[in-house]
């Protein structure tokens, strides 16, 4: 296991290289003067060639490159031009809110999806089976940002029951207020992350439901479920204990995709909602032609999809005592 994690450690070096590379000549060979785009039209001569020195965009591009390439390997990512922030600052900052924003959405659709999936497979072909998947199938088809208007709509404008847009503040050292007797700063966090995390869990959750039904089908077939059940074992012991456990790799590898892709910032969602989040972050840097910021940001979202992709081959293992790493 050591050896395995070891390797897949030093094959994120050439992953993060090919990406930052990418992204850097992407970046540099768009037409037109970057900085002359950041500061408009209107900026003086010297104001555009002091940016460019600044930005090191008048050296050669193989110069610039070998200088960004040492950066990364320093740690460094540089500053952002138009938010005079050290870059790395800026991504903690957002990765926080992306990152309460997706393990509460993963949670809502774990919840949701899991259960729905199930219930429609032992009850296959019946009244539940067909609503789920009809339910499941509006879910999977609904836009994100439709989805999250409709809500919107409802529980904020109808109902007022929770605000329309924004963050409520950081839910972990609210959270931490709760032991003062203070439990307004986690009501307001809660009240502000409710929608957007409903949103995307119930996005994620039409699918993992029909991932579910599909697998615990398959699973149910199987010569060791009817022999679980000529024992005389309860269909619901049989469905969790046996079943669920066999039919838990895909819906893991799934689950480890898609929380990256959330970690990498829902922009749709973040957007609608106004969620100060890593996918907002990205897209802002993206039209104010940052390159700084946008080269950090895609740095961020490779390392997040390969760490979340080993910690999901890591816990392979401990749901399939057959998966071995040698």
């Amino acid at each position: 296991m050591t050896t395995f994690i070891i390797r897949r450690l030093i094959a994120l070096i050439p992953v993060l290289l090919g990406v930052s590379t990418v992204v850097f000549f992407i970046l540099h060979l768009t037409p037109g003067d970057p900085a002359q785009m950041m500061l408009g039209d209107f900026a003086s001569r010297d104001a555009v060639e002091k940016l460019r020195e600044e930005m090191g965009l008048n050296k050669p591009l193989y110069v610039q490159y070998g200088l960004f390439v040492a950066d990364i390997a320093r740690g460094d990512l540089g500053r952002s031009i138009t938010q005079r922030q050290p870059v790395i600052k800026l991504i903690g900052q957002k990765l926080q809110a992306t990152a309460e924003l997706a393990i509460t959405a993963i949670i809502i659709a774990l919840i949701l999806g899991i259960s729905a999936g199930i219930i429609a497979a032992v009850r296959r072909n019946g009244f539940v089976d067909y609503l789920v998947t009809l339910v499941s199938l509006i879910g999977v088809s609904a836009p994100v940002f439709y989805l999250g208007l409709l809500l919107i709509l409802f529980f904020s404008l109808q109902l007022g029951i929770f605000p329309v847009s924004g963050r409520g503040g950081p839910l972990l050292p609210a959270i931490g207020d709760l032991f003062t007797g203070d439990a307004q700063p986690v009501i307001r966090s809660l009240r502000h992350l409710f929608l957007p995390a409903l949103t995307l869990g119930l996005s994620f959750a039409a699918l993992l439901a029909r991932m579910t039904r599909a697998t615990m089908l398959e699973v149910l077939q199987q010569d060791f479920i009817r022999t679980a059940r000529a024992k005389g074992l309860s269909i619901h012991f049989v469905t969790v204990k046996h079943a669920l456990k066999n039919a838990g790799i895909p819906l893991l590898t799934i689950v480890g995709l898609q929380l990256s892709a959330l970690l990498g910032g829902s922009v749709l969602t973040e957007t609608v909602f106004a969620w100060p989040g890593l996918g907002r972050l990205a897209v802002d840097a993206i039209f104010a032609r940052d390159f700084p910021l946008v080269q950090g940001t895609v740095l961020t979202v490779a390392v997040i999809f390969v760490l979340m992709n080993l910690i999901i081959d890591g816990l392979y293992g401990l749901i399939d005592p057959r998966v071995t790493y040698s």
